[in-house]
């Protein structure tokens, strides 16, 4: 197929076009570089510099690629900022998302996949969480993918534009070309292999008065060529839905930092600080769904095998991508 990776110098984006190409999709990928990195784009794709804030940029950028299906990964994903600046993600995650609609819908492409977040959720009183369970985000990040989701379903019905939203839980690990860099990186994994690299002098730990066991919040870490591989399979889906994407297995802020010690051989320390505003204390997925209905399922369970690949990538490339 012929694919539009929009937000594809970022993270999860250049991952999911590296293995598009691998199994000989053409991609084209469109980004504006505000949080993606040139380094990052797979020098088989093609690259089209652009901003989804103009509906007139990208709606060129669909007439010329003229592509099957869009993957669109551009947003703001920061919890923290969104609890500071919540107009923000308003714009970037909705806005800016109904001109990526309104384009396909005016160029004729009917098919796009969603890069959505288990932050729509909240806490919840059981977990793994499935799709039927209630959606009650208590930040804006969340609040801002689940009004995306919500339109999604109006433009299906309105406009025949076929969609599956993925709700991602955390996003861990590289590939050998890529791995994850952000700006500001508020991730735990990359965080405490900068500690290891002598990049960062502690660990900070947000929290440790969580009713969980150690006190810290858990999480459930899905490898990121694992998360790749499931937008691969959505775009085979054959109606419109949605799907949580993690392993199901969860590990605390400790196990993480403990699993980084012993992949790494390094010392790691810590400094224990209060809550971030907006942090469930669990989140961990029920991935039942997509695995019936798509076919999907996990490669890589092991936390380890996720923070050995990170680490590999951040020993390569100890400063990012270096921009």
């Amino acid at each position: 197929m012929k694919i539009l990776v929009v937000g594809g110098a970022g993270y999860i984006g250049s991952v999911c076009a590296e293995l598009l190409l691998d199994e000989g999709h053409t991609v084209s990928i469109f980004d504006n570089l505000s949080e993606g990195h040139r380094a990052a784009i797979d020098l088989r794709a093609q690259f089209v510099e652009g901003d989804l804030q103009s509906q007139q940029s990208i709606e060129q950028a669909l007439a010329k690629q003229k592509p099957e299906a869009v993957m669109h990964f551009a947003a703001s994903a920061l919890v923290g900022e969104s609890m500071r600046n919540p107009s923000k993600y308003f714009r970037n995650n909705i806005a800016s998302g109904l001109n990526l609609l309104d384009a396909m819908v005016s160029v004729g492409v009917t098919k796009i996949v969603f890069s959505s977040t288990c932050a729509i959720f909240g806490p919840q009183e059981r977990v793994p969480i499935d799709e039927t369970m209630p959606t009650r985000p208590i930040n804006p990040y969340g609040e801002s993918k689940l009004a995306f989701e919500k339109i999604l379903r109006w433009y299906d019905e309105i406009h025949g534009l076929k969609y599956t939203s993925l709700r991602y839980f955390n996003a861990a690990g590289a590939s050998e070309k890529f791995g994850e860099d952000h700006r500001v990186e508020t991730h735990l994994i990359p965080n405490v292999l900068k500690v290891a690299l002598g990049e960062k002098p502690a660990v900070e730990i947000f929290g440790t008065d969580y009713e969980t066991p150690d006190g810290t919040c858990v999480r459930d870490y899905i490898h990121i060529i694992d998360l790749a591989r499931a937008h691969i399979f959505a775009l085979d889906a054959a109606k419109s839905d949605f799907y949580n994407l993690g392993t199901g297995g969860g590990a605390s802020v400790r196990e993480v930092i403990d699993a980084c010690r012993k992949v790494s051989g390094r010392k790691i320390d810590i400094v224990e600080k209060p809550r971030r505003l907006g942090d469930p204390p669990r989140l961990i997925a029920s991935s039942e769904k997509i695995k019936r209905e798509l076919g999907w399922k996990p490669e890589f369970q092991s936390l380890d095998v996720i923070i050995e690949s990170a680490w590999k990538w951040h020993q390569k490339f100890p400063r990012g991508y270096g921009d």
